[in-house]
């Protein structure tokens, strides 16, 4: 009876630690981030309208600078830690290597100065990730209290790049597990996220939206289109990836099989990028954010954007460079959109945004994220046909991700099996036998048919 009425004061008082602790912890994140971000626009400012021949020089010189700082920064500086947020979480009780946080930020400035196609949400998620880590270790909180420091830090990391507070809250803890949300979670990283967004706000960081003003009522028609582009914007994300891991996998066959010296590799990465340009613009380097705001306005752009880009962040990253992976993911998406909505005779606007977080919610595997996303960037009146296009996206992508340290709770289907706790790149996913016996019995049913029409035919 005593803990029927003291329990809803232990939840007010677990309620007032995590505000107070979030709030802290938003305010140092999006003190960090808009200083990382106010570093970054300045050096892309530098290098916007430099000629092509400058251009393609500076980009192996980053990609150099991007190996040297990797290669040596993180020699010996780790204490066997991984700097990961997601490993940080399940692995090391929310300890971050604080030694290193400098280096991914300087090494995604310097690839995104010299034109690397890469995002800029990765060192900002690392920075909110380190930078909580850190304070939850100067207060002595315990290891289940930092790993929720960790999570808070990384939703107000993501909160404050994207201008989507919720949005980015719920994407820093539905990104570590999929198939599963940290709901314990949840409160805090909301109110990191409002607060790193409003800090944001105050250090002169401004954020563009695309509502949709008018739009119209329920449609069947509509509601399929937008499954199918969330069906298509899946399958992209699912080549994007197999894309991503063949590079990086063939990188790393040519750097061991000649034995070059690591930082050579991102070098190598950046001629290349830079022999691309004799046949492609130079609006795939960078952030590429033009072509999203062309895409998003219903503008025309090329049919093959989306893959265009999805290769040059494919050498990119998968050569070296540092640098995100998401806003890649939004352009890739709302290419893709833009150009399937021509071909359903949609507003290309609207598919433009259905296949930006469509991609977002199957590469990421973070549907719930994406979803707010579409109600903070376009509006709750675009909201049932977002959710449609998510889920499916999420769905038709399996178990793959651009995180391959991301832990597998549940599969996403029955004739699918898994060892649960077990992240991506070290699990197996099996075909459940009950799928495989019923494969087997259509084999050798579809077999004694073909036989029997052989048969026949000779006969006749």
């Amino acid at each position: 009876m005593f803990r029927n009425y003291i329990e809803p004061l232990v939840m007010l008082a677990t309620l007032l630690r995590w505000f107070i602790l979030a709030s802290l912890t938003g305010l140092i994140v999006g003190t960090g981030t808009s200083w990382f971000l106010h570093i970054l626009y300045f050096s892309t400012d530098q290098t916007a309208e430099i000629p092509l021949w400058f251009q393609m020089l500076l980009l192996p010189v980053g990609g150099f600078l991007n190996g040297l700082i990797i290669y040596y920064g993180y020699r010996n500086s780790t204490r066997n830690l991984k700097d990961s947020t997601i490993a940080a979480v399940h692995e090391q009780s929310g300890i971050m290597p604080y030694k290193t946080l400098p280096l991914k930020p300087l090494a995604a400035i310097i690839t995104l100065g010299s034109g690397g196609s890469a995002g800029k949400e990765g060192p900002c998620s690392h920075i909110g990730g380190t930078l909580a880590s850190w304070f939850g270790h100067l207060l002595h909180l315990n290891p289940e209290l930092q790993k929720r420091m960790v999570a808070c830090g990384v939703s107000a990391g993501f909160a404050s790049v994207f201008g989507t507070p919720v949005a980015g809250a719920i994407y820093g803890v539905e990104v570590l597990t999929i198939g599963r949300l940290r709901y314990d979670f949840l409160f805090p990283a909301v109110i990191a996220g409002i607060t790193s967004f409003e800090s944001s706000k105050r250090w002169g960081l401004t954020y563009t939206y695309y509502p949709f003003m008018n739009f119209p009522g329920f449609s069947e028609g509509l509601f399929i289109k937008f499954i199918v582009i969330g069906l298509i914007c899946g399958l992209i994300s699912w080549w994007f990836i197999e894309l991503f891991e063949k590079i990086k996998m063939m990188f790393s066959f040519v750097q061991r099989r000649w034995q070059i010296w690591p930082p050579f590799m991102p070098l190598l990465g950046g001629m290349i990028l830079a022999i691309l340009l004799f046949f492609l613009p130079t609006d795939y380097l960078g952030l590429s954010l033009p072509i999203m705001d062309q895409a998003l306005a219903g503008s025309e752009i090329p049919y093959f954007a989306f893959a265009w880009k999805a290769l040059f962040v494919a050498i990119t990253l998968g050569s070296g460079f540092y640098g995100g992976i998401v806003t890649p993911q939004f352009v890739i998406g709302a290419a893709a959109g833009n150009v399937l909505a021509h071909l359903f005779h949609l507003n290309p606007a609207l598919g433009a945004a259905a296949g930006m977080v469509s991609v977002v919610a199957s590469a990421s595997n973070t549907p719930i994220a994406a979803i707010f996303m579409g109600f903070e960037l376009f509006g709750h009146i675009t909201g049932i046909y977002i959710v449609g296009a998510c889920i499916i996206a999420y769905i038709i992508i399996g178990h793959r991700s651009v995180y391959p340290d991301q832990l597998v709770a549940y599969p996403k289907s029955l004739w699918m099996r898994l060892k649960p706790g077990i992240s991506l790149e070290k699990e197996k996913i099996h075909i459940s036998y009950s799928l495989l016996r019923k494969m087997k019995r259509l084999q050798i049913h579809g077999g004694y048919f073909v036989k029997k029409g052989e048969r026949t035919l000779r006969n006749k």
